[in-house]
């Protein structure tokens, strides 16, 4: 298929673990090798032929509408949470009416990805299938991953259908990218609550599936893993991992 031309960037959460940097910026413009969280999602999404890319903002909301008025691709629409934190399957309900009918990236605006190969958000949209799939997750192993503290997520079937892992060693990690289609959010209530109740829901229908990433996947979840994410940058992007 044509990849999605919508997509929303999850941006809205509190950030209270990288304090205390996130005392005075949210944590989508903390910076890694010049270039914020934030944009490093943006211009994956760009590259990926999006369109329109919904942000939503809740934590210091001022600075990250200020930041995105600059960018030319995608086009930003704001999705603005200060009154109420939705949390990210709520974020997604309250900002639908901009995502249009069909299938739309998420990505999430605390984790990003140096691809290694062809883009993986394009590799996503071709592994895509409609009709078998409500959920397209992007997924990386341990090795692949830079400031991952956890365990694993998912155990992939060989025609990458998933299933929780419940931490078994050979799963793998949800990479922070999906696509998703609105109809799993048909009635939903914009209210606070969580994109992995859909998760365990697809995974009941038979509808939840992932694809293996190609490339490094970093997280940045506290001050002491910007110095890691930056290194794992550099070696990426000189062939060196």
């Amino acid at each position: 298929m044509e990849g999605p031309d919508t997509a929303i960037v999850l941006a809205a959460g509190l950030g209270k673990r990288m304090r205390p940097i996130t005392d005075t910026i949210p944590k989508p413009l903390v910076r890694i090798a010049g270039k914020t969280l934030l944009d490093w999602g943006l211009d994956s999404l760009a590259a990926a032929g999006v369109v329109t890319a919904v942000v939503n903002v809740h934590y210091l909301p001022g600075q990250i509408v200020g930041h995105v008025v600059a960018r030319q691709a995608p086009h930003v629409i704001i999705s603005d949470e200060s009154e109420q934190l939705l949390d990210s399957a709520g974020g997604i309900v309250k900002a639908l009416p901009h995502l249009g009918e069909k299938p739309f990236y998420v990505v999430n605006a605390d984790t990003f990805w140096i691809d290694d190969g062809p883009p993986n958000l394009g590799r996503l949209a071709l592994a895509w299938d409609a009709t078998t799939m409500d959920i397209l997750l992007m997924l990386a192993d341990l090795h692949q991953a830079t400031g991952h503290s956890g365990g694993t997520d998912f155990l992939v079937a060989p025609d990458g259908a998933l299933r929780r892992s419940k931490g078994d060693p050979s799963g793998l990690i949800y990479a922070g990218a999906a696509i998703v289609h609105p109809r799993l959010f048909r009635d939903a209530p914009a209210v606070p609550h969580s994109l992995n109740a859909y998760f365990d829901r697809a995974i009941d229908a038979g509808r939840l599936f992932g694809m293996p990433m190609h490339g490094r996947w970093i997280t940045v979840g506290t001050p002491d893993a910007i110095p890691l994410a930056e290194a794992a940058v550099a070696g990426a992007l000189t062939g060196s991992r």
